[in-house]
């Protein structure tokens, strides 16, 4: 059974950095894309950066492209997002996600999170000063 757990995540000044980890078990990690998603509350969960199997594929939303940068080790079964230059509008539940066969190599970059078939819990990123 596929599983993801996120950790890394908590409290920062504006402007400082977090690196958030999502290690998976239960599969093989070397085939499957992941997708980092966020949510604050009242709004939608959004998609902001996405990495390919081959980890060659990857892509940010317009949010936080510049800023963070998603990256995998497949030695560790892990998918990374280093987070820079972090605002208060970053504040919000990190989870990362991978997208259900037949696309689960893809890097899948988009809003609400249909098409994903394996959560991780979250974890609590709150930006301020």
């Amino acid at each position: 059974q596929l599983q993801l757990v996120e950790s890394g995540g908590g409290l920062v000044q504006p402007g400082g950095s977090l690196r958030l980890a999502c290690t998976a078990s239960g599969f093989t990690f070397s085939s499957y894309g992941f997708t980092w998603f966020r949510q604050a509350p009242g709004k939608e969960r959004e998609g902001v950066a996405c990495i390919g199997a081959s980890g060659r594929n990857t892509q940010y939303s317009d949010s936080v492209k510049d800023r963070f940068a998603i990256s995998r080790d497949n030695a560790r079964n892990t998918v990374y997002l280093q987070m820079n230059n972090l605002r208060p509008e970053d504040t919000a539940i990190y989870t990362c996600a991978a997208p259900r066969p037949p696309i689960q190599n893809a890097c899948a970059l988009a809003n609400g999170g249909t098409g994903f078939g394996s959560w991780g819990q979250g974890t609590q990123v709150t930006v301020s000063s």
